[in-house]
């Protein structure tokens, strides 16, 4: 998911450490040569994701679940930290393995305080949109708490360019992995909550088109150009959408 509606803008390697073999010919009195650790890029070369888009058949695929063992092996824990790197460099609020071309059931999100500094109190008091710190969700499932929903513009790193108004749930349950492995319970509501289903889609073979309101389908120029400023009763009204 894109870091505003339409398109608003670390690689942590584990170090590996190195058992040298004793000689044979060592006396007991010598003094054991603890080998110098080496740069962290001799040890792991990062992973270079690309982001794939609308139309590429992964996005239809519906991801399979990871087990334990394979979250906490050097694969998966290589792949979280690029994922963030990626989302990171788009810059994006939240991606999705299938997104990077990979149909597993893998999120990551971080919603950065940098990406909020700058947008109006209101803007941000009506999408309920405070920042989020870094996490993967693995596979998740996710529950509606109630029945309460609101639209906003709503974009996509694999929908490049394009947004529309997409009704979400306000509030929404989180059943999943972290990225260690363990069970974790995710509430939340508002800009989170969005993140949370928008991701989750991704893992399904959904994406925001499949949800939104077609009407207000529009290129990111158009949607500063005309609708960027409006509420969104009045852009509902101006297209004649019904009710939610």
């Amino acid at each position: 998911m894109s870091t505003r509606d339409t398109a608003a803008k670390n690689w942590d390697d584990r170090e590996i450490g190195v058992r040298p073999e004793i000689p044979r010919n060592r006396l007991p009195n010598q003094k054991k040569q603890i080998p110098k650790a080496r740069p962290r890029a001799e040890i792991e070369p990062p992973l270079k994701l690309e982001i794939v888009q609308a139309g590429n058949s992964v996005l239809r695929q519906l991801a399979r679940p990871l087990s334990l063992a394979e979250i906490a092996g050097k694969e998966i824990q290589n792949l979280i930290e690029a994922m963030r790197a990626c989302m990171r460099e788009a810059p994006g609020v939240g991606l999705a393995a299938p997104q990077v071309g990979l149909p597993l059931q893998l999120a990551v999100i971080e919603d950065r305080e940098e990406y909020l500094k700058d947008a109006a109190t209101e803007y941000l008091r009506e999408r309920e949109r405070r920042p989020v710190p870094f996490h993967a969700i693995i596979n998740p499932a996710l529950t509606e708490m109630d029945d309460d929903k609101v639209e906003f513009f709503e974009g996509c790193l694999s929908l490049t360019g394009f947004s529309a108004l997409v009704p979400r749930a306000r509030r929404v349950r989180v059943e999943c992995l972290d990225e260690q492995g363990r069970k974790k319970t995710i509430e939340a509501s508002g800009w989170y909550a969005r993140i949370l289903q928008h991701e989750i889609d991704h893992l399904h073979g959904g994406l925001y088109i499949d949800r939104m309101h077609t009407r207000t389908f529009t290129s990111a120029g158009n949607w500063t150009e005309f609708w960027k400023s409006k509420p969104i009763s009045e852009i509902r009204k101006t297209l004649d959408i019904g009710s939610v």
